[in-house]
């Protein structure tokens, strides 16, 4: 299995980066704030990348045509923005809409560059 496939190392990439980002989003304001954001943020995103792996392969599959290609990644879009939000804001997340600007930017990214492997791949 190649490294591109496995969801650890989905998982694993994504906690370290968004947690990174999350913690320096949330630098300006005394401890523990960033510290609580970063690892909230890496366990959401390590969490969500494995749904959202499993998420686009299923959709990917199912969908025909170019619903399969586009609708995966609106959902991903969708499902990171709600989640995130609401967990940010319900944690008390002192920079929601920074904290969020990269890990959202980046899963629609992904999203949609992991749906078109998927895609182009199909028979």
């Amino acid at each position: 299995m190649a490294l591109a496939d496995n969801s650890l190392v989905h998982m694993g990439v994504g906690f370290g980066l968004m947690g990174a980002w999350a913690a320096y989003a949330n630098a300006a304001h005394p401890m523990p704030a960033p510290l609580i954001a970063g690892l909230l943020q890496g366990c959401l995103t390590a969490a969500i990348t494995l749904v959202m792996k499993r998420m686009l392969e299923m959709l990917c599959r199912q969908l025909p045509g170019l619903a399969g290609l586009i609708l995966p990644p609106v959902a991903a879009f969708a499902l990171s923005l709600t989640l995130l939000g609401a967990i940010h804001t319900a944690a008390g997340t002192p920079e929601v809409l920074a904290t969020l600007a990269v890990p959202t930017t980046v899963a629609t990214l992904y999203a949609t560059l992991y749906t078109y492997r998927l895609w182009s791949r199909r028979p």
